[in-house]
């Protein structure tokens, strides 16, 4: 055990990763149905962190998307708004067994290097948990939010930012 790698996420990986996000984020539960639809649109961004014996123990789903608009939580997708050259990273997550080795660090490089070869150049994200110093540290800035969008972000509880890097 120890081997820890990120990889493109597959279909197969869907169990263990829902699993895993039930553990990290109770408050904001999805069903498997919208992980397979967000993999389904943002295969090349989706990622798992893996070892050959533990399995998944951290993941990050992203996917294109319009800068300035936040997806709905535990909803389809659909219909699928153009994306403009942003992407949004709807979660990362790292089993707490693993905090503080840099692997959040790494699949946050692996990801933002799979955009560049992809053409896209804005990567936005929802801060919460306390994890605003983090996501200030990867280069990522709050973006004052429309009423509309403020809204949406009091839906994640009181201390939510929308936050971008461009690439």
């Amino acid at each position: 055990m120890g081997a820890w790698a990120w990889r493109s996420m597959a279909a197969r990986d869907l169990g263990q990763v829902v699993a895993l996000a039930d553990r990290l984020f109770p408050d904001h539960p999805e069903d498997a149905v919208h992980f397979a639809e967000r993999l389904a649109f943002g295969a090349g961004l989706c990622l798992n962190l893996s070892d050959a014996d533990a399995g998944v123990s951290g993941y990050a789903i992203a996917y294109p998307w319009p800068l300035g608009r936040i997806p709905p939580l535990n909803r389809s997708l659909a219909p699928v708004p153009p994306a403009g050259g942003g992407a949004y990273l709807h979660d990362l997550g790292i089993d707490p067994a693993l905090a503080g080795a840099g692997h959040a660090g790494a699949g946050l490089a692996l990801l933002i290097h799979r955009m560049r070869e992809a053409g896209l150049r804005d990567l936005a994200l929802v801060a919460v948990n306390g994890t605003l110093s983090f996501w200030e540290h990867h280069g990522f800035r709050i973006r004052e939010p429309s009423d509309g969008m403020a809204r949406k972000l009091a839906s994640y509880g009181g201390a939510a930012h929308y936050m971008v890097r461009t690439l």
